[in-house]
């Protein structure tokens, strides 16, 4: 099969993570490049065509920054989408999270009678307007250009939701939220490879890590608050300000004698920090299946969360501790946090059978992108 994705992967591709998502696409698209399927990936960031050392081809969109700015969306940018994607000419399209250019995408699959895929992000995407105002557009919403771009995604994506040949989620919630909308999902989790990864360093952890982006979106401004409360404990944050509330409470976290602020790392860097941290914190309050907690656990390191608890893992695999919102839990568990007898097993065991990215994960992401190729749509959507 020829697979396309798209999106900004080049750099996860060549070593270079971005955000979580990225690597998953990334770890996707290797995947079943390594099962002999052609992969063909769509990144707006470069400029030439090239392929990478798993075999995987990377195409540009020519002439996607040429126009006059503001008119060239409609002139150059969708329409050089949307030739780009038929000349490719996959059997499987595949796109992720909530982007009204999907429908682009979706447009040529159906011009050249390819399969369409749409993998879920964040929990937020199946919610309500009302959710998604308070906790994404609110925040991120700054300029006309951004009101166009939400009010085209909430137009367009309940669509290609209920008409994809296949939705992917990321966990059980996802799926119970989709069900109740009758949509069919499948569950394809989050992956990993662990092939690097430091698990139980064999000395005295202290710190607390905080792990992302640093803005409102992510619960920035909660996480300041949970510090405030928790002086006799050690803190580091790993990330860069993305906002006014990052770059507010990052100023004011300067001043704190136990922060340690380390600005953006590499992948590998933050991995180590993280194996070397007593527990990860989590205060953002709508996520869908974190990288980071997966991370975490590979390392052997529990997951203290404010909101998130994707699933219900943390709670039913004993995996750290679900605050459920309420800060003064959290700064309960910071407090009171041991690491159990066997946790370090109890979590690498949960990785390896559920997002260890094995030969066993390998062969199940491909027979979930063949059995989509395969099933027949013409008489209405199977069960899933």
């Amino acid at each position: 099969m020829r697979i396309c994705f798209w999106g900004k992967i080049a750099d996860a591709l060549n070593g270079r993570t971005g955000g979580g998502g990225e690597l998953q696409i990334a770890l996707m698209a290797k995947t079943l490049a390594g099962l002999g399927h052609e992969v063909v990936v769509v990144d707006l960031d470069i400029s030439k065509e090239y392929t990478t050392q798993d075999g995987i081809r990377v195409c540009p969109v020519k002439g996607y920054n040429k126009g006059i700015k503001g008119l060239r969306t409609f002139t150059h940018r969708l329409p050089g989408l949307y030739s780009t994607f038929v000349n490719i000419n996959a059997d499987i399209y595949y796109c992720r999270i909530r982007e009204y250019r999907h429908i682009i995408v979706y447009m040529a699959a159906r011009k050249v009678g390819a399969k369409f895929i749409l993998g879920l992000a964040s929990d937020l995407d199946i919610l309500s307007i009302a959710k998604r105002w308070k906790h994404f557009y609110s925040s991120n919403v700054r300029d006309l250009w951004g009101v166009f771009n939400g009010f085209a995604g909430e137009l367009v994506y309940p669509y290609m939701l209920r008409n994809a040949d296949g939705v992917f989620v990321q966990h059980i919630g996802q799926k119970e939220l989709l069900k109740k909308k009758n949509i069919d999902s499948v569950i394809l989790p989050n992956v990993i490879d662990t092939s690097s990864f430091t698990v139980g360093a064999d000395y005295d952890k202290t710190d607390f890590v905080y792990v992302g982006s640093l803005d409102k979106r992510k619960g920035f401004a909660d996480f300041y608050r949970v510090v405030k409360e928790s002086s006799g404990h050690n803190f580091k944050v790993i990330g860069s300000p993305r906002d006014k509330t990052g770059n507010l409470y990052y100023e004011k976290l300067k001043s704190f004698e136990n922060v340690k602020l380390t600005g953006r790392l590499s992948h590998e860097e933050t991995l180590r920090q993280i194996s070397e941290s007593r527990a990860l914190i989590s205060t953002s309050p709508m996520e869908g299946f974190p990288n980071v907690f997966i991370e975490a656990w590979a390392c052997g390191v529990p997951v203290l969360s404010l909101y998130v608890d994707p699933g219900n893992v943390i709670e039913k695999e004993e995996l750290g501790v679900n605050a459920h919102g309420n800060i003064n839990l959290l700064v309960e568990a910071i407090n009171k946090i041991a690491l159990n007898n066997g946790f370090v097993d109890r979590a690498k065991e949960y990785i390896r059978k559920n997002h260890e990215l094995n030969m066993e994960r390998k062969a199940e992401i491909g027979r979930m992108f063949t059995w989509i190729y395969e099933k027949n749509t013409s008489g209405g959507k199977s069960d899933a």
